[in-house]
């Protein structure tokens, strides 16, 4: 059996049928090759790049805090902790929490929350130079949106954090295109906020005289290795009650918004399906009306294999073809079908990313997040599993997302004594007065609230929140208010 063939069966037998791995036999030897010619070989070499980039500033934490530990009672234990984080971290640490370690030992868990938010600010100072290698190679930009006939692109994934780096990794899609995300546990975004929402993005799209459409796609997610418990926690990890949770929450909006405004005036909608194991989408057909049905969808894992060996122009008829196929008649919007053609190509590209540098399944196919997000997410870092995101105004309104991240971070940290670090961040427009100030005051609302709500671990030392803001408008990006060691990040 040639090469080709060989790796064509390898995969079969990982991404469809070999369920019960954790890790997959499937990994390219040296010189080898899938030679996919849909897949960007060199997008893929970049974002590699900038994966390990920003994991390497997160890595170093443990192994450095129990390095600092094993002397905190020598006596030049405060300027050789410095020296040793300032080498190993890029930052120093903060002096109240290291001058009194003779009396009461190291506060490592404070450190260590330390340390993750002060990382997070790293990824965030360093985006533009990060990113500048793949901005401009991504297959979906803004250009291609609007070729589609859309202005917006709203998506909303589920919280958990392995849908992290869903834009740029798995769906390819430019830093720079109109797009929004808004996760929510389970996908069970608020429909009255996406109403408001679309309603802001349509006044937008007329006073910029725009005939383009809103697109709105909600994206489950499932474990093809491990369905039975490492699918979507907010529904029990049940596939097909993720599914339909999904695709109802889209007729709900759709239907709010023809009930507020008339029929018509609903935006199109896309239902998505991906399995955190390997990033492959199940990505479903619309019909006419833009209704999406469970049980209508093409699966790139199945494409990568019947495209794998073709040429390019073969590969693209054969992804035709079987988009072709699904609809089985029901009608999918030209400009909905362009959409979804060039989805599925460019996810080609990730499910090869993850052969190549992730043995073709990831090694942690569950949570391994680095802390909670809570209020409102910064697009600037989009990676599998480094924040857990809980999208919210309120605690009240949050709750559920909130209390599924603590449970998550249970397992993570507190079983190993560490604290569950929660970022509250909140974004506010400089072209509006005082706005920066009601900015800190929400978060100062939340963090309470927060506080309040999981006392228990509050009081013991386990939760500690870091409250920061950005600016829409200007550069002003995760500003830390103050820490739990109330120290001033600068």
């Amino acid at each position: 059996m040639n090469t080709r063939k060989r790796l064509a069966a390898m995969l079969t037998a990982e991404i469809r049928h070999a369920a019960e791995l954790d890790n997959p036999a499937c990994v390219i030897g040296p010189g080898e090759s899938c030679e996919h010619a849909l897949v960007d070989e060199e997008l893929n070499r970049r974002l590699y790049a900038y994966e390990e980039t920003v994991r390497g500033r997160f890595t170093p934490i443990v192994d450095t805090l129990k390095t600092i530990s094993a002397f905190q009672h020598e006596l030049d234990f405060v300027s050789r902790a410095q020296r040793i984080a300032q080498d190993r971290l890029g930052f120093e640490l903060p002096a109240e929490l290291l001058d009194d370690a003779w009396v009461s030992g190291l506060d490592l868990r404070a450190l260590h929350s330390y340390c993750i938010f002060r990382s997070f600010k790293a990824c965030i100072t360093s985006t533009d130079t990060d990113q500048a290698p793949w901005r401009d190679r991504m297959m979906i930009d803004a250009a291609f949106i609007h070729a589609c006939g859309y202005h917006t692109v709203g998506v909303s994934p589920c919280a958990d954090g392995r849908l992290q780096g869903l834009l740029p990794f798995v769906f390819r899609v430019s830093p720079d295109a109109p797009v929004t995300v808004k996760a929510y546990a389970g996908v069970m975004f608020d429909v009255e906020d996406d109403v408001v929402d679309w309603t802001r993005r349509e006044l937008l799209r007329i006073a910029d005289n725009d005939q383009g459409n809103y697109l709105k796609i909600a994206v489950y997610h499932y474990s093809s290795s491990h369905p039975d418990d490492q699918g979507c926690a907010a529904h029990g990890s049940n596939d097909e009650k993720a599914t339909q949770a999904a695709a109802d929450r889209l007729a709900e909006m759709r239907a709010a918004l023809e009930n507020t405004y008339g029929i018509g005036a609903a935006p199109d909608t896309l239902l998505v399906g991906m399995d955190t194991d390997t990033d492959a989408l199940r990505v479903h057909l619309p019909d006419n009306d833009s209704g999406n049905c469970p049980r209508r969808f093409v699966e790139t894992a199945k494409l990568f294999n019947d495209t794998l060996g073709l040429s390019k122009a073969a590969a693209c008829e054969e992804i035709s073809l079987a988009v072709a196929e699904a609809e089985a008649g029901c009608g999918t919007q030209p400009g909905m079908r362009q959409f979804i053609l060039r989805l599925l190509e460019a996810n080609l590209s990730q499910i090869q990313y993850v052969i190549q540098h992730h043995a073709g399944r990831y090694a942690v196919i569950g949570h391994n997040e680095r802390f909670i997000c809570a209020g409102e997410a910064m697009s600037e870092l989009q990676l599998r599993n480094k924040f857990y995101f809980a999208h919210l105004d309120t605690v009240e309104e949050g709750a559920a997302d909130m209390d599924v991240g603590i449970k998550i971070f249970t397992g993570l940290n507190i079983s190993r004594g560490l604290a569950v670090p929660v970022l509250v961040h909140f974004h506010y427009s400089s072209r509006v007065p005082a706005a920066r100030e009601r900015a800190v005051m929400r978060c100062q609302r939340v963090r309470m609230a927060i506080e309040s709500r999981y006392a228990r671990l509050h009081e013991q030392g386990l939760l500690h929140c870091q409250m920061a803001v950005s600016d829409t408008e200007g550069s002003e990006r995760c500003t830390f208010v103050e820490d739990d060691a109330r120290v001033a990040l600068h």
